[in-house]
């Protein structure tokens, strides 16, 4: 994407951006960053998105939802309320002005730039074909690594659930966890996870 002068006048003129040495910062760096949305807007915003060629990611699963005459197969956001999306921090203020788009997940006037891992990891489950489905936010549980197959070097937790392992993978900053189902053998706890 390339730095409109718009940018650079907001660069100039936004207070708030931290201060490095004296001197405003000027970096306009692509990172990840969470957009809070209007209840099941998600795939309208993604569609502004991509209309205004914002690079963003919304991922989906599907389930089958069933009334009292039929069943139907849908396509649902993974973390309901929530998309991400990849731009230079100073360009917030033109995401913002959609429809639909509540606020940039954040700490104060700044939104805050989500690690690149966490993003990777969720695209990397989604092509791998595998179902993810929607996980309760865990608070405790060990961590662990998976050793082999198509998740290799993936991190998350370790649930059981059913007779079925799952791995548990958070997006911290806004606690919303997606898991996947693993094989027991192809899953090895993390040194932070071992007894001391």
């Amino acid at each position: 994407m390339e730095t409109s002068l718009v940018s650079a006048a907001l660069v100039q003129n936004e207070p708030n951006l931290p201060l490095i040495s004296g001197s405003r910062v000027e970096n306009f760096e692509l990172h990840w960053y969470a957009a809070y949305t209007c209840a099941n807007h998600e795939k309208r915003v993604a569609d502004q998105f991509r209309l205004r060629s914002i690079e963003y990611f919304l991922p989906l699963y599907q389930t089958v939802r069933k009334w009292k005459d039929r069943r139907k197969r849908l396509e649902l956001p993974l973390f309901p309320g929530y998309i991400f999306l990849r731009l230079p921090v100073q360009e917030r203020l033109c995401v913002l002005e959609l429809a639909s788009v509540v606020r940039l997940v954040g700490f104060g006037a700044l939104p805050y730039a989500l690690p690149d891992r966490e993003i990777e990891t969720l695209r990397n489950v989604l092509s791998c074909r595998l179902h993810a489905e929607p996980h309760l936010y865990p608070a405790v549980g060990r961590r662990v690594r998976i050793i082999r197959g198509p998740l290799e070097g993936m991190e998350g937790k370790l649930v059981r659930n059913k007779g079925l392992v799952r791995l548990v993978l958070s997006v911290d900053i806004i606690r919303q966890s997606a898991s996947v189902e693993v094989d027991m053998m192809d899953v090895e706890l993390t040194k932070s996870s071992l007894p001391q």
